[in-house]
């Protein structure tokens, strides 16, 4: 069949034109008769701790009695529940009947809208939204300047397409999620089992040794020069702070904001670590850590460790990450939390062979690598589907109509 570019034109609207607009409320708290009823009632964390596009549930309900007592509408299923206070623009479509708190400006679609293309519509104009709010306490945006924000509208058989080619991404977006959490559980229990001897490798049988991380790793502190000094910045030495740490994924520090010169770490205390050293996180974000894949040098917020002979850089990742509460826990200060050098030291933990210690990182590094490859195609999905919305919800590409 002949194939032409459809030839519908996209119209020039309001959010008010082409949906109801619906505040919420809540009931009097001090009244028991107005709550724990049959009502899903909606606020703004049931939407941010819902993954997905569809709210399924809420934390609370209310009764008949609380609905009729305040200004909230019971939204029908499909209604688009748009936070506009606090956590502004985020969204999600009611799979049933739903009132929400005051936190919200609902949509109910008027006919020939697709709630769906609205949905993801609305995910583009988030910034708009957030132009238009105002508040000294928090920031709200008010139902005219919502109803105002003008958007361009296809044909509503172009709409459902549109819809359906976003949500067939956001299905597989979803599926690799899950197989990502759920290889993350596995790997999880791998780590208990393996890491504290509980389940043996077929291929190893001795004991394992009862030691302290003070006599496996030689651990070094970190420092920073003076910022004063232009002279010991900008250098080859790469310079880690506990951001580099937090704002990477996987068990490798790959590269560091800021960098100095030699001039600058002869300045201060800080160490020059050799490629493998761990990262460990003493201050603030206490026990998070990295293996770092060049020499480098870090900031006082760090407690870094040198593996001795025997001893695989790799296991002792893993195993300080099990060990993560144990920091927390012998943390102190009124400032921050930070753990000092003797008490990272004294944590007792137990060693096996330097062979099986290689087995062990072996199996979890593989689970690692597997966790990433699907991360890398989840990433992936979710790039396609950030440039499908810039080009279908705009127009810019049109979808094929069969004549």
């Amino acid at each position: 069949m002949d194939k032409m570019q459809l030839s519908g034109k996209w119209e020039t609207t309001t959010l008010g034109e082409i949906a109801e607009i619906r505040n919420g409320a809540t009931p009097s708290t001090q009244v028991a008769a107005y709550w724990n009823g049959s009502i899903p009632w909606c606020i703004p964390t049931d939407i941010t701790n819902t993954p997905g596009k569809y709210l399924i549930e809420t934390e609370r309900n209310i009764t008949t009695e609380g609905l009729d007592c305040c200004a909230a509408s019971l939204l029908p299923a499909g209604a688009l529940l748009l936070c506009t206070r606090a956590t502004i623009g985020e969204v999600k479509i009611a799979s049933s009947p739903v009132c929400t708190n005051q936190g919200f400006k609902s949509l109910v679609c008027q006919d020939e809208v697709s709630n769906e293309f609205l949905y993801y519509l609305i995910i583009t104009l988030k910034l708009q939204i957030l132009e238009r709010a105002i508040g000294s306490t928090f920031l709200e945006i008010g139902k005219y300047a919502l109803a105002s924000i003008e958007v361009k509208l296809p044909p509503v058989i172009e709409q459902y397409a549109i819809a359906e080619a976003l949500s067939d991404v956001d299905s597989q977006i979803q599926s690799l999620e899950a197989l990502i959490t759920k290889k993350q559980a596995i790997k999880q229990a791998t780590m208990q089992q393996l890491l504290t001897g509980k389940t043996r490798l077929p291929e190893f049988s001795e004991a394992w040794e009862a030691t302290t991380i003070g006599e496996v790793a030689d651990i070094k502190n970190g420092a920073t020069p003076s910022t004063q000094i232009s002279a010991y910045w900008n250098g080859t030495i790469p310079w880690c702070m506990p951001t580099d740490i937090t704002a990477t994924s996987g068990k490798y520090l790959l590269a560091t904001e800021r960098s100095v010169t030699e001039a600058g770490l002869t300045s201060c205390t800080a160490s020059l670590l050799p490629v493998g050293a761990l990262l460990l996180c003493s201050r603030a974000t206490v026990g998070e850590i990295k293996i770092t894949a060049f020499p480098v040098c870090t900031n006082q917020g760090f407690k870094s460790l040198v593996c001795r002979e025997n001893v695989s850089n790799e296991f002792l990742y893993y195993l300080l990450l099990t060990l993560k509460t144990q920091m927390i826990d012998r943390a102190t200060g009124s400032t921050f939390l930070e753990v000092g050098k003797r008490d990272v030291a004294s944590i007792e933990l137990s060693v096996p062979t330097y062979a099986e210690q290689i087995a062990i990182a072996g199996i979890l590094s593989d689970m690692d690598a597997d966790i990433s490859a699907l991360e890398k195609r989840r990433d992936k999905a979710r790039a396609i589907k950030h440039g499908m919305m810039q080009q279908l919800l705009t127009g810019r590409i049109r979808f094929p109509k069969s004549e």
